[in-house]
């Protein structure tokens, strides 16, 4: 039996039990339908008989709004073969070879094969020249120095050797009583991964500085290694102007070269953040047991009291003293 006659059954089913017991509201109840679909079910059956109780409401399925698939594999190979074109010059393009489609159709293309952005289309371009060994054009070649230029200059890239590139951060560790606000000066070797960190009372370019010059530097200068680059990110403590900036100044004296990551996109300074978490757990921990520590060696020192401290009886003690203790003079 198919579903089509299955629901006829049911329909049917749902009459003859109305008929039945007398009572539409049990029935519908006990069938699972509702009053209305009783009575609709009735006036069809009345006209034609079970055949008008067929399925007659589905509607026809809403097919996915796409362009064809002649037209998407042109955007596809359009988009790995000229990879800086954006969604305009694309549509522009296919548009020169008859083929139409929208600047926004050619963004959906992109999205259903993360396509959509030029980094992407430049990692399917590798891709398919690794698998096919194509030979690449002279406007594939461009956007590809290009992008490994621009990478270069915000810090993606990969360490040769020891002294290659060094990542320096700032890291918040906590607030201290008695001295403010503590935080960590953390710098890496990219390559070897050698890290280096000191704690501040203060985040600014002069603690920055202080960090390579009194450890990184003569580490590196120890092993006879250069360092060649710094990789930081966009903070106040890093970045100022070079003639005034004491961090800047200090890179340049050194002849250090100084890359930062790309505004709004923190991409390269993670490894400092991966490298130093455990290690920010294990101080924190560390700190916890001596904050405990301390507390209870202050605890010991004050003056123990015979009254229990309780949130209403210390202002009543602050104001009247302690219980039993009655002033030799009250005021007017």
């Amino acid at each position: 039996m198919t579903r089509e006659q299955k629901i006829i059954r049911a329909k049917v089913g749902l009459l003859e039990l109305a008929k039945q017991l007398g009572n539409v509201s049990q029935a519908c109840k006990m069938m699972g339908y509702s009053r209305d679909s009783f009575y609709r079910f009735k006036e069809l059956y009345d006209q034609g008989g079970e055949l008008a109780l067929q399925e007659i409401s589905r509607q026809k399925p809403v097919l996915k709004n796409r362009v064809a698939q002649e037209i998407e594999d042109a955007v596809v190979a359009l988009a790995i073969e000229q990879p800086a074109l954006g969604q305009v010059r694309i549509a522009n393009e296919l548009a020169k070879r008859g083929l139409v489609v929208s600047p926004a159709g050619v963004r959906c293309v992109w999205l259903r094969h993360d396509l959509q952005t030029m980094n992407k289309r430049l990692k399917a371009l590798e891709a398919k020249m690794a698998q096919e060994r194509l030979i690449l054009t002279e406007a594939q070649l461009a956007a590809l120095e290009k992008a490994k230029t621009e990478k270069e200059a915000h810090g993606e890239f990969e360490s040769e050797h020891p002294g290659y590139c060094g990542a320096q951060d700032t890291f918040y560790v906590g607030n201290m009583k008695g001295v403010g606000r503590i935080y960590q000066q953390t710098f890496i070797d990219t390559y070897a991964k050698v890290g280096f960190a000191k704690l501040y009372d203060r985040k600014t370019p002069i603690t920055a500085a202080d960090l390579l010059n009194d450890r990184v530097l003569p580490f590196f200068d120890s092993h006879e290694i250069k360092l060649l680059r710094v990789l930081t990110d966009r903070g106040s403590e890093y970045c100022g102007n070079p003639e005034r900036h004491e961090y800047e100044l200090y890179l340049a004296v050194e002849d250090i070269d100084h890359s930062r990551t790309k505004t709004k996109s923190p991409q390269t300074t993670d490894v400092i953040d991966k490298c130093f978490v455990a290690g920010s757990r294990l101080f924190f921990s560390r700190a916890r047991v001596t904050a405990r520590r301390r507390a209870g060696r202050e605890a010991q020192a004050l003056p123990r009291s015979l009254h229990c401290r309780t949130s209403f009886a210390a202002p009543v003690r602050a104001r009247l003293g302690p219980r039993g203790f009655q002033p030799a003079t009250k005021r007017a």
